[in-house]
């Protein structure tokens, strides 16, 4: 059986500073989500489940399973979007200009989902996606789920799981979320947009 393996992270664990501390990253990084790869390996051992791409064990599983490969796919997408702290950090290509098409303005949109990050009750995601036809919509997701459950495609989360935040922000969710703006890779959304 094929096992998962801890993602790479494409940045040295101090580079998101001080956005995201180098000891939540090794935390959230080096804990969770290597817990997350573990408990999916053992669990997928007895499966018919074993061999199946990521985001097919997200769309057919239940339980436990279900639960650990949705954790896995967004927290890689969460890791993954991420790149040094710039000032006047902004969208880029057809994804900026769908932003302006769905929202009105790129601070329309992020008002929206910060509104969306800091009002999801207890622990989740909140998920820019694209439907079918390229347009853009902000969900939020509970737990694990993944908006490629409903059929849509993830381009860019914010983690509003306690564990993302706890140790640099404290209770402030709302600061966190303002703070992350900084460290997006546009070029990484937009290439996810793009394909």
């Amino acid at each position: 059986m094929k096992k998962f393996e801890l993602m790479a992270l494409p940045y040295a664990p101090e580079a998101l500073e001080p956005v995201i501390s180098k000891q939540t990253l090794e935390f959230h990084y080096g804990k969770h989500l290597a817990g997350y790869v573990n408990n999916l390996n053992g669990l997928l051992e007895e499966s018919p489940l074993a061999g199946l791409p990521l985001e097919e064990i997200v769309c057919k599983s239940t339980g436990g399973i279900q639960n650990n490969a949705g954790q896995i796919l967004n927290h890689n997408l969460y890791f993954g979007q991420f790149a040094a702290p710039k000032a006047d950090n902004r969208p880029v290509g057809k994804l900026a200009e769908a932003i302006n098409r769905d929202f009105g303005t790129f601070e329309a949109f992020k008002d929206e989902f910060q509104k969306k990050g800091t009002t999801l009750f207890g622990s989740g995601w909140v998920w820019l996606s694209a439907d079918k036809d390229g347009k853009l919509i902000i969900t939020q997701e509970t737990n694990a789920a993944n908006p490629i459950q409903k059929g849509l495609k993830p381009l860019l989360t914010f983690d509003v799981w306690e564990h993302a935040y706890y140790l640099d922000y404290q209770n402030r969710r709302p600061d966190h979320l303002a703070a992350l703006w900084q460290i997006i890779d546009w070029n990484v959304i937009e290439k996810r947009y793009s394909k």
